[in-house]
């Protein structure tokens, strides 16, 4: 398997660091979501895009529509087409107005922001139109904690160490479909326990946690 990670934020150099897989980015190879040819992708099997627009309170909704849905669909469209296997990351904020511990199966309902809504339109438009694709909604943070103060919510992220490497099984194991990807219900403080916890402003989730039974399953039936 030939594997190709777009992206060199956080998570996608952390990927990076733990298999060695190759990696375009506007910084590394001048990629660029608007103009560059994307046959270039086409000597790979599989493609991890972890290119997105995460200014996730920002109310400039047409960045968020170009990079986090635009963008992705001509992706998808290209390794449908091509054969190639699309990993795309999500985000678990495509819940933040849904139930505590929401699955998969369930109907992920967003909070009132362009990075969710373009999300979660991504999301769907995958999960419509391309049976060879994975797709990872997860929340990471940096390793190790930078900042001072953390808000009191709930999440299944984890640090990116982590997350980076329960996506590299994912994808080792050829998965397609939805995946919730955590590490189990916390308090964000327990990432940062240095850190000091703060009530969030009203308009931040308070709650964005997820149900991993359908990661856990499989990961305990390939262990």
């Amino acid at each position: 398997m030939k594997v190709l990670i777009l992206g060199d934020g956080i998570l996608g150099s952390e990927i990076k660091k733990q298999t060695g897989w190759d990696m375009m980015s506007r910084k590394l190879t001048n990629f660029d979501i608007n103009s560059s040819d994307l046959r270039d992708l086409s000597t790979y099997n599989t493609v991890v895009n972890c290119i997105a627009h995460t200014d996730t309170y920002s109310p400039g909704k047409i960045k968020h529509l170009e990079v986090n849905y635009n963008f992705v669909k001509k992706l998808s469209d290209f390794c449908l087409n091509r054969g190639l296997k699309l990993v795309h990351i999500s985000t678990e904020f495509v819940y933040a107005n849904s139930n505590s511990l929401t699955s998969e199966t369930d109907k992920p309902i967003p909070d009132n922001t362009w990075y969710a809504k373009s999300k979660l339109l991504a999301d769907n438009y995958i999960e419509l139109t391309n049976d060879n694709a994975l797709i990872c909604r997860e929340l990471h943070k940096p390793y190790p904690f930078p900042y001072d103060e953390v808000w009191k919510v709930k999440t299944s992220g984890d640090t990116v160490n982590n997350i980076a490497a329960l996506i590299i099984k994912l994808i080792n194991k050829d998965v397609t479909g939805i995946y919730n990807v955590g590490t189990g219900e916390k308090w964000l403080k327990e990432l940062a326990p240095n850190a000091k916890e703060i009530e969030p402003p009203e308009y931040v989730p308070k709650d964005t946690s997820m149900n991993l039974n359908k990661l856990n399953k499989l990961l305990n039936e390939t262990i």
